[in-house]
């Protein structure tokens, strides 16, 4: 009984655990650069595979298109921003997370001056306005571009997706992580995580060497190049022991270096400026073509076509037609001429890597490999440029320079899944941008002057690897105090890039009830102010939880007795674990790491925690972290304390060893002397919760009313896109509808089924639904236009219903003839088996024979009511009643062919042996009185188990071999004449 209770509940457990046939099991992930963004998805039976776009293109613009009632996207987008750039928005990572005195916003107004760029005064940020009613947020804009993304891939995938992984730039700061995030919350798509592009592309290039990654530790750096940027990174490669899955390849990020500006954009502005000179050199135009927004644009369409194919051909020819006042444009650029106007651009394309070597405290020597990757990795002087600069003999070329991020994105992406089981590769990111914690304090001079001194602790150091969680503890602190978290050393940035930065400070953290906290437990030992810190796997900073910590000596209790010890084990298994603590006792978090304080700073600030990281550690850390874990229980030893306490707890220890002893000895103590003995003493540990309040210094997060209400707009602008695009199928449908049944009352077969009144009637309605179209139609609303439709098509239903049904009768009455033909030599064919071979019963022969006759019948009456009846009625034979006596007939027959293919052949009786019988009977005759044999013949197998048999006589061994030769003959004709019969009736069916 009980294997069978555990057997059900091992199976509604497997109920609960499978996916429901709605549920969405697939993932994708979105390449989004500053230009393109690549899109792949995964589900069911489809490994990684990059999304096509509906003009089945790898890869689609990020650009979006807001008219007043249409809103456009990718190349779409791409293209009304030729003759309308106003409203197209591109490029939008360079305004992400930035307030409107960032250098970044200024540069991007000077690169699209159409725009309307605004101040938010709320927050600080700049939004785009293109009328009272059209303002939209680069974050909104982001979030269009999302929703898009996540409709292709949900179009490719054939079902819903949500669970999305987002590749963004290594150099994105918190503000800009966070930007995202809510671009994609605006989206409503689900963030698995945010993962840099660089490790994007550095997880997908070991994936696919997964063979070759050894306990040898590999060096590879990636120099990726976009249209926006410029990221150099260096990965170790390297196979680690893990507690979970054994020995796993794992990528760790060691170094990163960037140019924000530095990329194929900037190039095809040059080569777009060089052009417009160009054309105002030749002075066909009195107008300078760099004031016209819809020239400039076209030049840089232009530009960037050229600049493609200068990356293979020497010299190529620039020509628009049109360009302005109908003036054609042709000019001929040669590849020098292009690099002569990207000097500067080139030299700064070692910055990356040097970056990434100081970052990572490595030699060049030690890099084995350099990988391009990005568009912009093309230009060959580029390459030429870098080559020269990393000094190796060849660049590496063996990815996909544009999907290598998406590919190794969506990877990650069905490994986060829990719908998707695939090979574990260890991946350790790392933070480009170091974090700290800043507090100050009262101090009292040895004068007796107080002053404030000021701390900084480092939370995250530069590459210091995520996601990760620390611990900062503040020991003197009896009161509600403020520290502020900010980021670290930024000296390696250049003073533009501190600008473009942005703000340095992060968040001021504003602590309430700690002097509460100290009044509520005055009698315990204060163990500090515990500040929790995690940054998750987007490498977003997140303050988890603020508490104040107290010890407090208890009384150990008597230990359980084993019955107890049972009960405990037994409703820890059924009940999820132990009885609830107490809310002010917690147990220590094992995955956190105390951050240590600075040398020469005061040691009371924080306390040192050994880290635990579970890939890198040797097998000893382990155990020792183990150990460690558990000295950290709920009820802990008590420590010695400075002052004599060490000398006292040795004394307990001896006397209970002198208590034990006794015991052991047999001699028993005085109860009252026992009570008197103190006591072992342990050590509860007491959590209270601080309150704690944020104030953003960075760049503010929209408010939850913000976000909904965004969310509201973009869904606002979705379901007008739904319902535009619903109205514009149903007009089609309502267009063709009519043309094609005004064509149809002219052809035959349709002018044979309808009467005289019925034609001019339908006729008559079609042409005033046409006039009605060419009057009203088109302004007219989704609703109107498919009522119109469904009342024509029910108008036209018995018409359609005749014709169709006279199409199906030859194919369904000659499929409905041929089985009636086959079934019934089939019949004949299992009645003439002879009765010993007989595999059919009466009952299963009546049944055929029966449905035969009927189907028969039937279709005879059927055909001869249908034949008296004119074909402008409605048709008594109807192709649905064929197909189901077809299905009926069928199903018979297949029954009794399946238990024909299954059935065994009946045993033929076997010649009896004298020798055999006569042994049998010696046997028997010598026995023992309580074995008793039973006669052969009523008993089967018997002759298998008996002994070995005496040899036979000459005499007896002719006449077995006589009757064995007859037997055989006797079975082959048996069998042969059985195989014809059956391949007979296989044959005529």
């Amino acid at each position: 009984m009980r294997e069978k209770l555990t057997l059900w509940a091992l199976f509604c457990l497997a109920l609960v655990l499978l996916p429901s046939p709605t549920a969405s099991v697939a993932v994708m992930s979105v390449d989004l650069g500053s230009e393109w963004m690549k899109i792949a998805i995964v589900k069911p039976g489809v490994p990684m595979e990059i999304v096509l776009n509906k003009e089945s293109r790898r890869k689609t613009p990020v650009a979006v298109c807001l008219k007043e009632n249409e809103r456009l996207f990718g190349d779409s987008a791409l293209g009304v921003s030729v003759k309308n750039p106003k409203v197209v928005y591109r490029y939008l990572q360079n305004l992400l997370g930035k307030t409107a005195e960032n250098p970044q916003v200024a540069q991007y107004q000077k690169h699209f001056p159409e725009h309307q760029i605004q101040s938010d005064e709320k927050r600080g940020t700049v939004f785009f306005k293109n009328s009272e009613e059209m303002q939209y947020s680069p974050e909104e804009l982001l979030g269009m571009v999302l929703n898009y993304s996540s409709g292709l891939a949900q179009d490719f995938a054939e079902q819903p997706i949500k669970d999305a992984v987002i590749t963004i730039p290594a150099f994105f700061n918190q503000a800009e992580r966070r930007a995202v995030l809510q671009a994609a919350q605006m989206a409503g798509l689900k963030v698995l995580q945010l993962i840099n592009d660089n490790t994007a592309v550095a997880l997908n290039y070991g994936v696919f060497r997964r063979k070759d990654i050894n306990s040898t530790a590999q060096n590879v750096m990636f120099y990726d190049m976009g249209s926006g940027s410029t990221t150099a990174t260096i990965v170790t490669y390297q196979t680690v022991k893990t507690k979970e899955a054994g020995t796993q390849p794992q990528l760790q990020i060691r170094g990163v270096g960037f140019d924000r500006t530095l990329g194929g954009f900037e190039m095809e502005l040059r080569l777009r400026d060089y052009l417009a000179k160009i054309f105002n050199e030749q002075k066909k135009s009195k107008k300078d073509v760099r004031e016209n927004m819809r020239a400039m644009a076209k030049l840089l369409k232009e530009a960037q076509r050229v600049k493609t194919v200068l990356s293979a051909n020497a010299e190529h020819m620039a020509q628009i037609e049109g360009l302005m006042d109908d003036i054609d444009f042709k000019a001929k650029v040669n590849r020098a001429e292009f690099e002569a106007l990207c000097t500067d651009l080139f030299d700064r394309v070692p910055g990356p890597v040097e970056q990434a070597l100081a970052a990572s405290e490595m030699s060049l020597d030690e890099i084995e490999q350099v990988i391009l990757v990005g568009g912009a990795t093309r230009v060959p002087r580029v390459q030429e440029v870098l080559l020269k600069a990393v000094r190796k003999e060849e660049l590496g070329k063996n990815i996909n320079a544009d999907e290598a991020a998406a590919m190794g994105a969506v990877y990650q992406a069905a490994a986060l899944s829990k719908a998707f089981k695939v090979k574990p590769f260890i991946v350790r990111d790392a933070a480009v941008f170091p974090i700290q914690v800043e507090f100050s304090r009262e101090t009292e001079e040895e004068d007796g002057v107080k002053g404030i001194k000021h701390n900084k602790r480092i939370l995250f150091q530069r590459m210091a690897p995520y996601p990760q969680r620390k611990v900062i503890t503040f020991n003197r602190y009896t009161d509600d105090f403020i520290f502020h978290i900010n980021y670290g050393d930024l000296s390696f940035l250049s003073q533009d890039d501190l600008k473009m930065f942005g703000s340095q400070n992060l968040t001021t953290v504003k602590l309430s009830g700690v002097g509460n906290s100290f009044k509520k437990h005055s009698d315990a030992e204060s163990k500090g102010i515990k500040a929790h810190f995690n940054m998750d796997e987007s490498g977003v900073l997140l303050l988890d939880r603020v508490e104040s910590v107290f010890e407090t000596a208890v009384e150990e209790k008597e230990e359980e007795s084993t019955l107890t010890k049972l009960g405990n084990t037994i409703s820890s298994l059924f009940g999820g674990g132990s009885s609830e603590p107490s809310a002010n006792v917690t147990e220590p978090v094992q995955d956190e790491e105390e951050v240590p304080p600075e040398a020469g700073k005061d040691q009371d600030e924080a306390v040192e925690k050994p880290e635990e990281s579970a890939p890198e550690k040797p097998e000893t850390e382990e155990k020792s972290q183990g150990k460690n874990s558990k000295a950290e229980s709920q009820t802990e030893e008590k420590k010695p304390d400075k002052e004599g306490t060490d000398k006292d707890e040795p004394q307990v220890e001896k006397e209970a060893e002198k208590s034990d002893e006794g015991k052991t000895n047999g001699v028993k103590e005085d109860e009252k002397e026992a009570d008197k003995k103190p006591k072992p003493q342990k050590k509860s540990k007491i959590s209270v919760d601080i309150g704690v309040e944020l104030e953003v210094n960075d760049v503010p997060d929209p408010s939850p009313e913000d976000i909904e209400a965004s969310k509201k707009k973009l869904q606002d602008l979705t379901d007008r896109d739904l319902e535009k695009q619903e109205r514009e199928k149903t007009l089609n449908n309502l267009e063709a509808f009519l043309f094609e049944t005004q064509d149809k009352l002219y052809q035959d077969e349709y002018l044979a089924v309808v009467t005289e009144e019925e034609k001019e009637e339908i006729s008559g309605k079609l042409s005033a639904a046409s006039t009605w179209m060419d009057d009203e139609g088109y302004t007219a609303g989704t609703k109107e236009l498919k009522e119109k439709l469904s009342e024509l098509k029910k108008l036209c239903k018995a018409m359609f219903f005749r014709v169709e049904e006279r199409k199906k009768w030859p194919d369904r009455l000659a499929a409905l003839d041929s089985m009636l033909n086959h079934s019934t030599i089939f019949l004949k064919s299992a009645k003439m088996l002879p009765e010993d071979n007989q595999i059919f019963t009466d009952v299963e022969l009546k049944t055929l024979e029966r449905v035969i006759n009927e189907t028969m019948d039937w279709k005879n009456e059927t055909v001869a009511e249908q034949e008296k009846l004119s074909p402008t009625e409605k048709p008594v034979l109807l192709s649905k009643d064929i197909e189901a006596k077809l299905s009926l007939l069928d199903r018979e027959v297949n029954y009794l062919l399946n238990k024909a293919k299954f059935a065994k052949p009946k045993p033929k009786p076997k010649p009896k042996d004298k020798n055999s019988t006569s042994t049998e009977s010696n046997k028997t005759s010598s026995t023992d009185s309580e074995k008793v044999v039973p006669p052969k013949d009523e008993t089967e197998g018997v002759e298998e188990a008996k002994p070995a048999e005496e040899p036979p006589t000459e005499e007896n061994k002719k006449e077995t071999e006589t009757e064995q030769k007859v037997e055989e003959e006797t079975e082959g004709t048996e069998t042969s004449e059985n195989s014809n019969s059956e391949n007979h009736v296989s044959d005529e069916l």
